[in-house]
């Protein structure tokens, strides 16, 4: 995609699902990619080796850069998103590594399940400073050193439908998702001006393995199809292809927005049929 050759991206809880196929997607683009894992490089090895296979079969077949340049690179970068101190190694990591970070994508998330009215503190401090506090500090440093170049750059913000429709038993979740909206809007306008664009992507049902366990449920399944109106679930490609473009020069007049990535979830299948009165 226009634009993506030769930039730097850091996406963050890149080990699996969402998060891997978006490494690997702009790998393909022709990105350096940093891969952040939380715990343990081998965590990431998967990662790593798909988007080095991606870059290894364009490059062969003459489809990035100039075969004078040297073709895109890898990184694996540690950090806990919940921790300011992690993410401050992380970018300043990259940004040693590569020499600049152009794109970031906060994709890290976590989710508890939970009664509401049985939720601990910690288990909902939790959600938020993975899902809402790390993107704001990954976004913040990633900002700062954007601003120190003088340079603009893309912010992508790995959001859900659940930002806007609501989920019981998932309160920490589903909050911290609709704070993402609003971080994506004030950011992309407080620094549009810089030429810093900010967006978000609102997957919906999504082939992951974080719900396998309704993807091999054939009933669940069924449950969860029946309430999107294209009938199945997307898949991390499909993600992913949505968050290059908007990462890429196709993009360059849109910041300020959330993409949803559903299968239609969030235009509510309940009313196919006229029921009202």
């Amino acid at each position: 995609m226009k634009g993506l050759q030769g930039k730097n991206a850091l996406v963050t809880g890149a080990t699996s699902g969402i998060g891997q196929a978006i490494a690997v997607k702009l790998a393909q683009e022709g990105c350096n990619i940093a891969i952040n894992y939380r715990k343990t490089p081998e965590s990431a090895a998967e990662t790593e080796a798909m988007a080095m296979e991606e870059v290894r079969k364009n490059w062969e077949n003459g489809g990035m850069r100039s075969p004078t340049e040297p073709p895109p690179r890898s990184l694996l970068v540690q950090g806990d998103v919940s921790q300011e101190s992690d993410i401050v190694k992380m970018v300043n990591n990259v940004v040693d590594t590569f020499g600049s970070l152009d794109i970031l994508i906060n994709n890290a998330g976590i989710q508890i399940e939970c009664p509401s009215h049985e939720l601990t503190t910690a288990d909902f401090d939790q959600v938020i400073a993975v899902n809402l506090r790390g993107a704001f500090l990954c976004a913040r440093e990633t900002i700062k050193h954007l601003l120190s170049q003088n340079h603009s750059g893309v912010i992508i913000n790995i959001s859900s439908v659940h930002e806007i429709i609501p989920r019981p038993t998932y309160l920490g979740y589903a909050i911290s998702k609709s704070g993402m909206e609003n971080l994506t809007k004030t950011l992309a306008l407080e620094y549009a001006h810089r030429g810093i664009r900010v967006n978000a992507v609102a997957p919906g049902a999504t082939l992951t393995p974080i719900n396998q366990a309704w993807i091999d449920d054939p009933e669940k399944k069924a449950s969860v199809q029946s309430h999107i109106p294209m009938g199945r679930a997307g898949t991390t490609e499909e993600i992913a292809a949505s968050v290059a473009f908007l990462a890429s020069d196709h993009a360059a007049y849109i910041t300020g927005q959330t993409l949803f990535v559903d299968g239609g979830l969030t235009l509510y299948a309940d009313f196919r049929e006229n029921w009202s009165a």
